[in-house]
């Protein structure tokens, strides 16, 4: 088996379908690294990543929207297309396994995976002011 992890940003928003009676959510990410060439300028390089997520937990796709930042890890895969101009064009996509969100960019105020995390800290931070308990629960499922 091939692995392969991606930390990046959605491209767009995601899109959901139906095929053969299963859900799969479609979406792409982004990948920029910076690295200084030969003369020293410091380059941009971006990779596109095409993410399948065949899943019934579709509830995660109110949270992939444009600028959303995700850990996705899957199966790679390598297609190739014919191209308008003639030449074949070739595209990096993964199986998704399991999609995770980071965050997003600024200014996406009251929406998105930021807005659900500051709820959630807020709810935990108001819950655990107060001592209810004394020793940490571990309710780990391994």
């Amino acid at each position: 088996m091939i692995k392969m992890q991606v930390i990046g940003n959605l491209g767009k928003d995601c899109l959901t379908n139906t095929v053969n009676g299963k859900s799969v959510i479609n979406f792409n990410v982004a990948h920029t690294e910076k690295f200084r060439d030969s003369q020293g300028v410091q380059r941009d390089k971006t990779i596109w990543v095409e993410c399948a997520y065949w899943t019934d937990r579709t509830a995660v796709a109110n949270y992939l929207r444009k600028g959303t930042q995700v850990y996705v890890e899957g199966a790679p895969d390598v297609r190739t297309y014919p191209k308008n101009d003639g030449t074949t064009g070739v595209s990096l996509s993964l199986r998704v396994f399991s999609v995770q969100l980071l965050g997003s960019r600024g200014g996406d105020s009251g929406s998105g995976p930021d807005t659900y995390q500051q709820q959630s800290q807020g709810q935990m931070s108001s819950a655990s002011s107060g001592n209810y308990m004394s020793e940490p629960i571990d309710d780990l499922p391994f």
